[in-house]
């Protein structure tokens, strides 16, 4: 009797740095046709501005110590190692965390506070068709090592 080999992938259900992209298009689009802004321009900006460069900072200290550890960036791809050293040591997950903050980041600025709306459908996605997807193919992969990683870094903050 063979034993069937699951895939040496999470599975996730779609690429997450374009579930924020269409989500943000959406919110850009019900801001133009029904536009709410709440703050004045400038203040939209600034704040904007800095949950935008916070994020992209986040994501390139991400990205740096995946590569560093010569494992895949791609959610979709095959895992080599647990990396927990950089920003990993606080954040298991500081890519999503990044895309949360750049996609609040342009809402705020473009006072697209439908933006803030469309945010929590879209995090449940991606808790549930990505993290959750992922946590279980590193328990399965890499089993103690990584429910101790696990165990001690918060999944988001």
């Amino acid at each position: 009797m063979a034993t069937e080999k699951k895939p040496d992938h999470a599975g996730v259900i779609a690429f997450p740095p374009l579930l924020f992209l269409g989500t943000l298009l959406v919110a850009l689009l019900l801001r133009y046709v029904f536009p709410t802004p709440l703050l004045p321009s400038t203040t939209a900006l600034f704040i904007g501005a800095a949950l935008v460069l916070t994020g992209v900072t986040t994501l390139l200290l991400s990205f740096r110590e995946m590569i560093r550890h010569r494992t895949t960036i791609n959610p979709g791809g095959t895992t080599t190692t647990i990396v927990s050293n950089g920003v990993y040591r606080f954040t298991r997950n500081p890519m999503y965390l990044s895309l949360t903050l750049i996609y609040l980041g342009v809402s705020v600025a473009a006072n697209a506070w439908w933006g803030l709306l469309l945010l929590l459908p879209l995090l449940i996605v991606v808790q549930k068709g990505i993290i959750e997807r992922e946590e279980h193919y590193l328990t399965r992969k890499f089993g103690n090592e990584y429910l101790r990683y696990k165990a001690q870094v918060r999944r988001w903050l």
